[in-house]
């Protein structure tokens, strides 16, 4: 099956990936997005169906004292004896967790909590003995220190620490794996920092406690050396891996989808990839040695009568993370996000008509708990449209405003909003930009009275704000407002682990909104396609 590079677009880092007979299930970092580490299915390893969520209560996930690019760290996904395990780190409250479930989709356990250092905790079960298997948490310890334990899944009680590894290639080891590989024990780690000098280097053993021999040709992978020119995927890295139920092995992990000039900007996030291993000698050779590319082939033998996501019609466009008509339910789909966790009486789905209803707390973006819900930017060239019903009352005095936002942080996002203005009190619609401390409304326009189509459209280099009539029609009319460059809301000026949500919002900056923001409709989709065509007939008519 020939496929494409990532398997996971958008912010989707830190992938942990487990097999259970020929159902593969994944999970990835969250951070301060409730619910927290989302869950995706697949029988191919291409075609990745979102499940639900591992964190979906407030007991298991506080996340009120979390700042951006905090909260849930990376997860490891395991599945044994019938019973699937996934273990996490809450950085700001907490620190290391295990839940577990019987099945993925359904409700996850309380947390059990474990007191050790860290980050990156995985888990794995020595079963060589006549009893009990041994289970033991791996994690990093410390500045470059990869430590493990003895571990009670019951209680949380840890055994005495002891370290397996002080760096193998380089520096910042972290995010261990451990695996027990026809009798001999693989430590895979990360390194170099989740940037572009990010590597996986491998060690093995003959006891899941060591010592471990590194391998001569670390890293097994890493794209520090391959230039954006020739290659558009770097900072290659964090990864899990997994022996497919047809034998063949594979690799997840994490890498990044960089643009623009020196030294290059990367806005959708860390994203989860996927490459072939094979096996050299007892040690892993991941896509035979050779860079990763956007192009992949993957071909399992499915049973088809099980089920399985619908491969993607049409790759380019990858109408598997497209979101159309999400609010026809009585819950929000799996795609959906909350920036820390939900005042849930702020958000109302309006029974039978298709609708969300915010009720803007005092909150702005750039405080905890706004009244927010958004979903991942997933394609370069995408576009968002929400219909939005809201008309604040002249006559009282709070500063209302509601509207579609594309938010990287708290303090990095542009915002279309529907506000009253001016000494006349006229209903308007604005663009905001937020640059670290730096905000500017860049742009405003009447409004006539009903319901107005808020428009985000994206290419790799821009946003372009537009509004549109809200008059059902096949080519309504569109007024561009401006545009803002995508590369202010990327890692490489903002900071952070996380990438772009397009959103909703609401906002009485610094009292409640008195006036409820009716989103009648959302629209995300990716124009990839279309942008590839009007490219070729440019380069035609050249």
């Amino acid at each position: 099956m020939h496929a494409e590079n990532p398997i996971l677009p958008g912010f989707h880092p830190d992938p942990s990936i487990c097999r259970v007979g020929e159902d593969y299930f994944l999970a990835t970092s969250s951070f301060e997005y409730f619910p927290g580490v989302p869950l995706f299915h697949s029988r191919n390893l291409v075609d990745w169906e979102p499940i639900g969520h591992a964190l979906t209560r407030d007991d298991q996930l506080p996340l009120e004292t979390a700042d951006s690019s905090k909260g849930v760290f990376a997860p490891t996904l395991r599945h044994h004896d019938g019973t699937f395990y996934l273990i996490t780190t809450n950085v700001s409250a907490g620190g290391h967790f295990v839940v577990t479930a019987d099945d993925p989709r359904g409700e996850w356990s309380d947390p059990t909590w474990i007191d050790a250092p860290g980050i990156d905790p995985d888990l794995f079960w020595d079963d060589r003995g006549d009893g009990d298997p041994t289970v033991y948490v791996t994690y990093r310890g410390g500045p470059d220190g990869i430590e493990q334990a003895e571990v009670d899944l019951e209680t949380g009680a840890l055994g005495e620490p002891r370290q397996l590894c002080n760096r193998l290639e380089g520096d910042y080891t972290e995010a261990p794996h451990l695996y027990e590989i026809d009798g001999t024990y693989y430590l895979l780690v990360a390194e170099g920092g989740t940037h572009t000098k990010h590597m996986v280097s491998v060690a093995r053993a003959d006891d899941p406690t060591g010592p471990f021999e590194s391998h001569p040709d670390n890293p097994v992978l890493s794209h520090r050396n391959v230039s954006g020119m020739f290659n558009p995927i770097q900072a290659t890295g964090h990864g899990d891996l997994v022996q497919a139920h047809d034998g063949s092995w594979w690799l997840v992990f994490l890498g990044i989808r960089k643009h623009g000039g020196h030294p290059g900007w990367h806005h959708l996030g860390r994203e989860t990839f996927l490459a072939p291993v094979e096996w050299n000698e007892g040690w892993p050779v991941v896509n035979g040695g050779e860079p990763v590319e956007l192009d992949l082939e993957v071909d399992l033998d499915v049973e088809t009568a099980s089920p399985s996501p619908e491969p993607s019609a049409d790759l380019e466009a990858d109408s598997r993370w497209e979101t159309r008509d999400p609010f026809a339910g009585d819950e929000l789909g799996p795609e959906w996000n909350y920036r820390h966790n939900p005042e849930r009486d702020r958000y109302e789905l309006a029974d039978g008509t298709g609708a969300l209803v915010l009720h803007g707390s005092p909150a702005t973006l750039e405080d905890e708990q706004p009244t927010f819900v958004g979903r991942r930017q997933q394609h370069f060239d995408c576009l968002a449209r929400t219909r939005l019903a809201f008309d604040p009352d002249p006559d009282v005095d709070v500063d209302e405003e509601a509207g579609l936002t594309v938010l990287y942080d708290d303090s990095h996002h542009y915002d279309l909003g529907v506000v009253r203005r001016g000494d006349d009190g006229e209903r308007r619609a604005i663009v905001r930009q937020r640059v670290g401390d730096i905000e500017e409304i860049t742009a405003e326009t009447a409004l006539p009275d009903g319901p107005v189509d808020l428009v985000c459209e994206a290419t790799t280099e821009t946003y372009r704000f537009a509004l549109e009539s809200a008059v059902d029609s096949a080519e309504p009319e569109r007024e561009t407002l401006t545009t803002a460059p995508t590369k202010y809301l990327a890692t490489e000026v903002a900071g952070g682990f996380t990438g772009v949500y397009v959103g909703l919002y609401a906002t009485g900056h610094g009292e409640p909104c008195e006036t409820p923001a009716r989103f009648e409709s959302f629209e995300y989709r990716s124009t990839e396609s279309e942008a590839k065509a009007e490219g070729e007939m440019e380069a035609t008519t050249e």
